[in-house]
């Protein structure tokens, strides 16, 4: 208990019933974890950081009545692991991070009295997990017999659960299962969808699974110039699908678009265009999908020119009460994929007026618009593109944006693309250092070394050959002759003779001997 373990231990006795490690710092159960102890009966494993289960980590376990992993943090299980427990009974695995449960998976606990799935992230589940589990087909045996078969105790509460169409079998299996399977907890709540959030199983009615329909109350529309238009379709589907629009097959924004929901099983879909203008003519359409497949519509979108006459008394009564206002735009903030922005409007009703974003590329001919009530002064945009040049303009609605209520910015590089350069600069710089500390380090050794140390040297070599004398350095001979530091240590003092080579002749004993060598002669 409470111990600093970090692996199970090693050496323990073939004869132990029951282990219990609870509280320490468990990461993973390995293969063959507890293979040399066959009489193993109780394996209590709670409250550790235990994260990956390996498919043999039961091994030679064929006594193993009962595992309990409590809290711990596996998020899926190797269900063909109990193959090698058939004696288990009970089975302990609430307060994980289990989000799958798959159709084999009870197919291998046939003796199984107790199972706790509870306090995990279980969202679906189908009713074939329970069908294929040999306990609950023996209770559909003995339903019709005299025989009886043991109770089995099943907890399964505390999940978040998604109850949709694909929750249907499970729903139903809930609602009608009794002895001799029994649920700890026989009120199971719903999670989502928001609808249904909060209701018990047997509160709700789930209908099978559909296909994407969508449609739309209006597929043609001719709107003047300079109206806010709200384009809208309607989704049903089960499961709830995920709706978008393209206009020119391309996606449009999210911060023009609103979703929500219109029914049990419909989903109401708007697109809002502020301020439409000529250039925002065009086909648009609502796309929604679902693992079932997916559907669309589409809505053809006419902007109709403003008459002569109404369109000069318009821009008459718009000029009437004084110039435009003016905006004052800056960004106050900005990352890879998006900026966040505010403006000040230098108007004297500034709590009342409506503002009109226009953004998109810097070079795209159509920006992208978004409506801002009275009282905001602020607007974040979060799904920009790294490393691309845009442009923001904030105008009063109906308004044209002018110069000075438009920004222009490049968005950031990917944080990998970063790294990735990052370390090819540290590369390019490290090779380059060592390719110029070579002839650097060649330069200054061989600055101070003498010709006639380099021609000392060669000697050897040359007097290798059969045993003939090398020859000796005249005063004309190329090394001899380049230029060199001072003579100390390598000639005779007082003397232009040279130091002995291999092959030449001892010297003789009442001779004097060179002086001492200096650092070039050691090179």
């Amino acid at each position: 208990m409470s111990a600093l373990l970090t692996k199970i231990p090693e050496n323990i006795p073939q004869d132990i019933r029951k282990i219990r490690i609870e509280n320490s710092h468990l990461t993973e159960l390995p293969r063959g974890s507890f293979s040399n102890v066959s009489a193993l009966e109780y394996l209590w494993l709670n409250f550790n950081n235990i994260t990956v289960m390996h498919l043999k980590s039961l091994e030679d376990l064929q006594t193993l009545k009962e595992l309990r992993l409590q809290g711990n943090k596996l998020r899926s299980v190797p269900w063909t692991a109990f193959q090698d427990t058939p004696a288990l009974k009970i089975l302990d695995l609430k307060h994980n991070r289990l989000d799958v449960l798959p159709e084999h998976a009870l197919r291998y606990l046939p003796n199984l009295t107790y199972l706790d799935l509870s306090s995990n992230q279980l969202t679906v589940i189908s009713r074939d997990v329970f069908s294929s589990w040999p306990v609950y087909q023996r209770s559909q045996r003995a339903e019709g017999s005299m025989d009886h078969a043991a109770n089995a105790v099943l907890a399964l509460h505390g999940n978040p659960w998604i109850c949709d169409c694909r929750l249907r079998g499970f729903v139903q299996f809930i609602k009608a299962v009794g002895p001799p399977i029994i649920l700890m907890n026989s009120y199971l709540t719903c999670s989502s969808p928001k609808f249904r959030a909060g209701k018990f199983f047997h509160e709700v009615e789930l209908n099978s699974c559909m296909k994407p329909l969508a449609s739309a109350l209006d597929t043609n529309l001719t709107v003047p110039v300079g109206l806010n238009v709200t384009l809208t379709c309607y989704v049903q589907a089960s499961p709830s699908p995920a709706v978008w629009w393209t206009y020119a097959h391309k996606p449009l924004r999210a911060f023009n678009v609103s979703t929500a929901p219109a029914g049990e099983e419909m989903l109401r879909s708007e697109l809002h265009i502020a301020a439409v203008r000529p250039i925002d003519a065009g086909h648009y359409t609502c796309t929604a999908t679902n693992f079932l497949g997916n559907a669309s519509v589409g809505i053809a979108l006419r902007v109709e020119p403003l008459p002569a006459a109404l369109a000069t008394a318009m821009m008459a009564a718009t000029a009437a009460p004084g110039p435009p206002a003016h905006v004052e735009v800056r960004i106050a903030k900005q990352t890879v994929y998006g900026i966040t922005l505010e403006w000040r409007a230098a108007a004297t009703d500034a709590g009342d007026t409506w503002y009109t974003l226009h953004l998109g590329r810097y070079d795209a001919a159509r920006k992208d618009t978004v409506s801002v009530g009275p009282g905001v002064h602020t607007y974040s945009v979060g799904d920009l593109l790294p490393a691309t040049k845009y442009e923001v303009c904030v105008a009063v609605r109906d308004q044209v944006p002018r110069k000075g209520q438009c920004v222009v910015f490049v968005t950031g590089s990917d944080v990998s693309q970063l790294e990735q350069r990052e370390k090819l600069i540290h590369i390019v710089v490290i090779i380059c250092a060592m390719v110029l500390a070579v002839p650097a380090g060649m330069y200054a050794c061989t600055a101070e070394a003498r010709p006639g140390c380099v021609a000392r040297g060669l000697a050897p070599c040359r007097g290798g050959r059969r045993g003939e004398r090398a020859p000796r350095s005249g005063p004309d001979s190329s090394l001899d002759s380049l230029p060199g530091g001072s003579e100390e240590g390598l000639c005779r003092p007082g003397s232009g003779k040279r130091l002995p080579r291999a092959g030449d002749e001892p010297e003789r004993p009442g001779k004097a001997r060179p002086g001492a060598r200096n650092s070039a002669d050691l090179y």
